[in-house]
């Protein structure tokens, strides 16, 4: 049975969600686009690591602190999961809030140091660029409210089933950690242009209100939609995938596997 204590399962969701939101917000902000100015006189060209980048950055968070505290805490980083790993029986209820309030500080604490940083640069402005979710005319490609909820539900339920699925006990540990950041990855290659990915409710609180341009007020159906879909996802994985029987409470999972995840 895991022995780690409460303090540690909550340090480690807090280190880990800091790790998240400034790695994958970080690379959004300061790395994704860059132009270099050409010197022969040519035009100027992109250097930045666009969303290619910004996506594995945050699947890259995930693996890494999923292998170094994963074991720990289960590695969750996200409100989302930490209600799928309930629903589908992975951890107790009772330490549901717990986790919630150290995934929301660590990443608004991530979010205020990529602020301070961010304003070391002359002509930075917060207002649009802290890399905040958004619909309508705050998505990055103009979607509507409905196509990023339906985006944000769909994304993380399959999510969900993918970290309910490697962290189960007849998986293979070792890969779990890669293929939920992976899974990750592939979200955000997928949403980005819709909704910025967000997958995740400490995500979108950590940056939300340091962006300011509509955010904060947008802020409910980043976590509406992810909360439904982590419930989607782990009300499914155990009716489809282990033996039709819903188990609640931590009772009836492996407490030697970690659910290592993210967000």
């Amino acid at each position: 049975m895991n022995s780690s204590s409460p303090v540690a399962k909550l340090a480690a969701e807090l280190f880990g969600t800091f790790w998240l939101v400034f790695g994958g917000c970080g690379s959004a902000i300061f790395a994704a686009k860059q132009i270099a100015e050409a010197t022969d006189g040519g035009d100027n060209y992109q250097v930045g690591i666009g969303y290619l980048g910004v996506a594995l950055a945050f699947g890259l968070t995930v693996v890494t602190m999923a292998y170094a505290v994963g074991h720990i805490s289960g590695g969750h980083f996200n409100p989302a999961i930490t209600l799928g790993a309930a629903v589908g029986g992975r951890i107790a209820w009772k330490d549901l809030p717990g986790y919630w309030i150290a995934q929301v500080v660590g990443g608004l604490l991530a979010g205020l140091l990529l602020l301070v940083i961010a304003s070391g640069k002359d002509g930075f402005d917060r207002i649009g660029g802290m890399a905040a979710n958004g619909y309508g005319e705050n998505s990055p490609d103009g979607y509507s409210l409905l196509a990023v909820l339906i985006a944000e539900v769909l994304l993380t339920a399959f999510f969900l089933l993918v970290v309910l699925g490697t962290t189960g006990g007849k998986a293979p540990s070792t890969f779990a950690p890669l293929a939920i950041g992976l899974c990750l990855t592939l979200i955000h290659l997928i949403s980005i242009p819709i909704s910025n990915t967000s997958v995740n409710p400490a995500r979108s609180t950590a940056v939300a209100f340091f962006n300011g341009d509509g955010a904060p007020a947008q802020l409910w159906l980043f976590w509406l939609a992810p909360l439904l879909g982590g419930l989607i996802g782990g009300l499914l994985y155990p009716l489809l995938f282990e033996d039709g029987k819903l188990k609640f409470g931590g009772q009836g999972a492996d407490p030697q596997r970690a659910e290592a995840t993210a967000r």
